[in-house]
């Protein structure tokens, strides 16, 4: 909405007046846009008016601003961050939608695994009162958690709702959340996918912010925050290299941020002065490879998702009906 009135010709707080007045109705959003209003009309500029507010605009944002205001060009610069946005959430909503299948698979299984042994389960322990003796013994390990559960039910039930709560708590704390995701850069199958996700994030932020006339340490360091905490020191010898002299492309090689493609195209973008370019490409190039290995590896997980949960119920059943099939056996 920002770029079209802009576009139009409207001034830049007459475009925020505009966008204030819309969304009167929304207490969050039009409460921050009459502060920005205020503060131009105070005399500050955009950038400042928008550090005020970092819950509600990313630093690269407000950066891409900043370095529009020195340039005059603050439709184009609004342009690159819009492009870099969609293709940030294209990749992000391919990963959701990736997961989304497979997470529902999961939620349906569990609920009907638990249907099973928390109420079918007990329900079948009463029949085979008195017979553990000639169960199967997969079969007496089941009847006795069903006599347990039946039990102590209620209890079950407040010990699944506050693991249930302490997980949703430990998945917001960010020393978890890195220690997640330290995990997942040393799996032996994920890992290296995970790190082409993030140095591909790096690219297209390095790119954005080189493209809105950033210059490069400064654009190095407010790059290196997107990266995680295993990468931020090499990223951060990267930016001291540069400060020295060295170029961008052996800097960032000798801290094991590069890939072979991503090199290349850095090398040739340093020849011809269309750095923040081939950045973009790298970027785009990564992202459409891991958009092609997301879909194998869906076609591939969902279906031996399904046959473990299958596996699994079908495990259950056949052991609650197997002392039925005995005994017919016995009487035939």
């Amino acid at each position: 909405e920002l770029v079209a009135l802009l576009g139009a010709g409207l001034s830049l707080i007459e475009t925020l007046e505009t966008l204030a007045e819309r969304r009167s109705q929304d207490g969050s959003a039009g409460g921050v846009l009459g502060e920005l209003v205020r503060s131009m009309q105070e005399g500050q500029a955009f950038s400042v008016a928008l550090r005020r507010f970092p819950a509600h605009f990313p630093e690269l944002f407000i950066a891409s601003i900043a370095a529009s205001e020195h340039t005059g060009e603050m439709v184009p610069a609004l342009e690159r961050y819009l492009r870099y946005h969609a293709q940030l959430g294209a990749v992000r909503q391919k990963i959701v939608s990736a997961s989304l299948y497979p997470a529902m698979l999961c939620v349906v299984g569990i609920a009907v695994a638990t249907f099973l042994l928390c109420f079918l389960v007990p329900r079948f322990s009463r029949v085979y009162e008195g017979m553990e003796d000639k169960l199967p013994l997969a079969s007496r390990w089941l009847m006795h958690w069903g006599a347990f559960a039946s039990e102590h039910g209620l209890g079950l039930l407040v010990a699944a709702g506050t693991g249930l709560v302490a997980m949703a708590v430990l998945a917001t704390r960010p020393a978890v959340r890195t220690w997640l995701g330290r995990v997942l850069q040393d799996n032996r199958w994920l890992g290296a996918k995970v790190r082409l996700l993030q140095l591909s994030r790096f690219y297209r932020s390095l790119g954005l912010l080189l493209g809105g006339g950033i210059p490069l340490t400064k654009a190095l360091r407010m790059a290196q925050g997107l990266l995680p905490l295993s990468l931020q020191s090499a990223a951060g010898a990267a930016t001291v290299d540069v400060s020295q002299g060295r170029s961008l492309s052996n800097s960032l090689q000798a801290s094991a941020l590069t890939t072979p493609v991503a090199l290349r195209l850095l090398r040739a973008g340093e020849r011809n002065g269309q750095t923040a370019e081939m950045l973009e490409k790298a970027a785009a190039f990564h992202d459409t490879e891991m958009n092609h290995w997301i879909d194998r590896f869906t076609r591939l997980f969902e279906p031996v998702l399904m046959l473990v949960i299958g596996l699994a119920i079908g495990g259950i059943v056949i052991l609650l009906y197997l002392p039925i099939f005995e005994l017919a056996g016995a009487l035939q």
